[in-house]
């Protein structure tokens, strides 16, 4: 995997890092900031939810950073190729159910970070 493509797949997992931290952490300290359509009643009810939710959230990071540290060409390439699809999937599936902004804050750095992937080689 190049330099380049090993950069755009760090750069996914520390966003997915952040997120999962708010998610299982900070849901209702800094849930508000992030979500100020949503009253504080609202995350304190859903503050369990969003913390399985960071926990999904982690396992993307897990599986993109696991793809970053392994040596063998192509598996690292597929790796990342395939948790990067699964936040692209999960970025489509959050715009079309919950917020169109989900598309543009996590599908689309995926995207790009595909297309990275896939040019770069």
């Amino acid at each position: 995997m190049s330099i380049v493509s090993m950069i755009f797949v760090a750069i996914i997992a520390l966003e997915h890092l952040f997120i999962a931290w708010v998610e299982i952490f900070a849901w209702t300290s800094r849930g508000p900031k992030m979500f100020p359509h949503l009253s504080i009643d609202f995350l304190k009810s859903t503050k369990e939810m969003a913390a399985n939710q960071g926990l999904y959230n982690l396992f993307l990071v897990a599986g993109l950073m696991w793809s970053l540290l392994i040596r063998t060409a192509p598996w690292n390439i597929y790796m990342a190729a395939f948790f990067l699809g699964c936040v692209i999937v999960a970025g489509i599936f959050g715009a079309l159910t919950s917020n169109k902004s989900i598309f543009f804050k996590q599908a689309l750095p995926a995207i790009i970070a595909m297309i990275v992937l896939c040019v770069a080689q």
